[in-house]
């Protein structure tokens, strides 16, 4: 027993002696004795610098699809820039504010190039309808034009919102789709590694056509639901991408976002049923 006790006694003196080291006093090599405080210099203060800020481009962001990718890039707290022809929208909703907008043409010069300035990550939304060789140019070149600036400017990754084939659709708008492939050629090439191409098919959703808005999501909504569930008659030759389903625009832009941003969202071709699975992922 009284070994116990001096067991207990010496830790208690132990744990005092730790004590006081722990408020600046130091235990002696050559006696039992504690010596006076240490003298501490006050620390440096080292500036750690922030991480870069992420800033994503959105061309064709005032259009439809694009409006929807710049809010859902602002709400994830990225800073946001537009590019395209007509500038900023006529959107009377507070979160358009916070867009930096700009107005330029991808095929006329080299002044639009300012806009990536800073940028970390693209997407791109440009696209259009016309006679052939219009679609060809605004699906195609236009699209080429700006991978090819976005690389040389050293950008990071870059998301394009192509379309899904539709079979014989195709053939009446050869323009549109061979500008779209074009574009998608030179991604490849350009960004090996961080690129992502998005091929929706009908994109739903309420658009703004002047001053009314369309609520494409009254149809849109039912037959996604439907078409969902018929991908294996999807791969029937000609007709099947015709049961091609729609898409919600909030869910191209959550995942267009996503993949902008992600550095571990890999690279390819994502179709709409990938878009609706990646959509629903947090």
């Amino acid at each position: 027993m009284a070994r116990l006790i001096h067991s207990r006694s010496s830790l208690s003196r132990f744990f005092n002696t730790l004590g006081s080291t722990g408020r600046g006093r130091y235990l002696s090599t050559g006696s039992n004795k504690i010596d006076e405080p240490l003298e501490v210099e006050d620390a440096e203060t080292v500036q750690v610098p922030h991480p870069p800020e992420e800033k994503l481009l959105v061309l064709g962001g005032s259009g439809f699809v694009g409006s929807h990718i710049c809010k859902e890039a602002l709400d994830r707290g990225l800073s946001v820039t537009s590019l395209s022809r007509s500038g900023k929208p006529s959107i009377q909703e507070p979160w358009a504010n916070n867009v930096h907008w700009h107005q330029g043409d991808l095929l006329s010069g080299g002044s639009w190039k300012e806009a990536l300035n800073g940028v970390t990550s693209i997407v791109s939304c440009v696209g259009g309808f016309g006679s052939n060789s219009y679609m060809y140019k605004i699906n195609g070149t236009a699209n080429i034009t700006a991978i090819r600036a976005a690389a040389e400017k050293g950008v990071k990754r870059f998301v394009y919102v192509s379309a899904a084939d539709l079979g014989v659709v195709n053939y009446f708008l050869q323009g549109y789709y061979d500008g779209k492939r074009a574009a998608e050629t030179e991604l490849l090439v350009r960004y090996p590694y961080g690129h992502v191409i998005l091929r929706p098919g009908f994109i739903y959703g309420t658009r703004r056509v002047g001053s009314m808005e369309l609520p494409l999501g009254v149809f849109g909504g039912p037959l996604e639901m439907v078409l969902q569930h018929a991908k294996p008659l999807s791969q029937v030759p000609l007709v099947g991408p015709l049961l091609t389903p729609p898409i919600n625009v909030t869910a191209v832009a959550k995942v267009a976002v996503r993949a902008a941003i992600d550095p571990v969202f890999p690279p390819g071709i994502i179709d709409v049923h990938g878009l609706m699975r990646y959509s629903h992922q947090k």
